[in-house]
């Protein structure tokens, strides 16, 4: 009769395993099993939590994550040493870090982005002006730095504009009329000149990585402010003083060539009216002879280079910025009224140093009375 007994079992040569039931009669000696498909236990990973994979690691759903990652965590790791503040405003906007232009990327990866810097370009993009002009190179820049640069810009052109109408009608009187091609022309060199005034010397907050250059200049204005007294941009690492200085010699050069084209512009355009009036209307009499084109703008780029160069980087660097903004800060609507007053003041001024500088280089007679 067949019965169970407990016996030793030899599985594939392995070490005999006590008291494994088997069907016999008898037990002679040891049975040799084989096992033909062996067991394999498998660990069952967990899901990693981590921000970045998911869809930012809370619900698991396998969506793009703030990384910008295939849902497979933190994207190669690149999230693990993110501020957790920025994490935090990115999930609350639904953003992920690759739907950033690359330099704004960068810098959020390199914890350069400070919340209220992302909470500024958040609120910038959901503005009207800020959408027209986010893709133009330089207009993200100054706006990340100092949001009321559009007022700003208003104002100056705006005072530009007006102060040379009223200058060209005290001029021509009865001829401003007759007149207006001239002031048309001379109106534009001048709107130009202040657009390019208030641009240059403008406070700006970059990510962008210094591009290598064989250019020796551009070597040696490298890492340099717009603006020679803007504060230090958060999360920037200070100025030098001589990046500052260089900043004056950069900004410099520019309102040079700028000054240059602009006179050329506007009294290559007046000269030409004159002399096609003139065709047209042999008993015309200009009030002025014809200018020195070079000459003239020449002087102009000069100027601008050293006297509306070092104004208006005080102006937007040391009064508003560090003054005005400072002082009634969250107020703006008194910090424009303040901007308008200093810069009609500057506009005002620099109209002055131009008469002194026309007669020093001999561009203009003084009276002899």
């Amino acid at each position: 009769m067949l019965v169970k007994q407990p016996c030793l079992v030899k599985v594939n040569g392995a070490r005999p395993v006590a008291h494994l039931p088997v069907l016999r009669a008898g037990c002679p000696k040891a049975v040799k099993l084989t096992l033909c498909k062996p067991l394999v236990c498998k660990a069952v990973e967990k899901p990693s939590a981590d921000i970045g994979g998911g869809d930012g690691g809370n619900s698991g759903s396998g969506k793009k994550g703030l990384g910008g990652g295939k849902g497979d965590g933190s994207s190669n790791g690149e999230n693990k040493n993110i501020n957790p503040a920025i994490l935090e405003l990115l999930a609350a906007a639904g953003r992920t870090i690759d739907s950033f232009p690359e330099d704004f990327k960068n810098g959020l990866l390199n914890n350069k982005v400070t919340p209220e810097i992302l909470k500024r370009y958040f609120e910038l993009e959901k503005s009207l002006f800020g959408r027209m002009v986010w893709g133009i190179q330089g207009f993200r820049e100054r706006l990340l730095a100092d949001p009321s640069f559009p007022v700003k810009l208003a104002i100056e052109l705006g005072i530009g504009v007006c102060m040379k109408i009223m200058a060209e009608y005290t001029k021509r009187q009865k001829n401003f009329v007759k007149e207006a091609d001239f002031v048309f022309a001379n109106t534009m060199m001048a709107i130009v000149a202040d657009f390019m005034l208030t641009w240059i010397p403008a406070p700006t907050l970059s990510y962008k990585a210094a591009a290598p250059s064989a250019n020796p200049l551009a070597k040696i204005f490298s890492g340099c402010p717009d603006n020679a007294f803007q504060m230090v941009p958060p999360g920037m690492e200070p100025f030098t003083l001589a990046q500052r200085f260089g900043a004056v010699i950069r900004n410099g050069l520019k309102l040079l060539c700028v000054g240059f084209c602009a006179s050329m512009f506007g009294v290559g355009v007046t000269n030409s009216l004159l002399a096609v009036r003139k065709i047209m209307d042999p008993t015309f009499c200009s009030p002025n002879k014809p200018q020195n084109v070079v000459g003239t703008s020449a002087a102009y780029g000069v100027y601008m280079s050293i006297s509306s160069n070092l104004r208006y980087q005080i102006i937007a660097g040391i009064i508003e910025e560090r003054g005005i903004e400072v002082l009634f800060k969250g107020n703006h609507q008194l910090c424009h009224l303040l901007s308008l007053a200093a810069r009609t003041g500057n506009t005002f001024l620099g109209s002055l140093l131009w008469v002194d500088f026309a007669r020093l280089t001999g561009m203009q007679k003084a009276s002899s009375h």
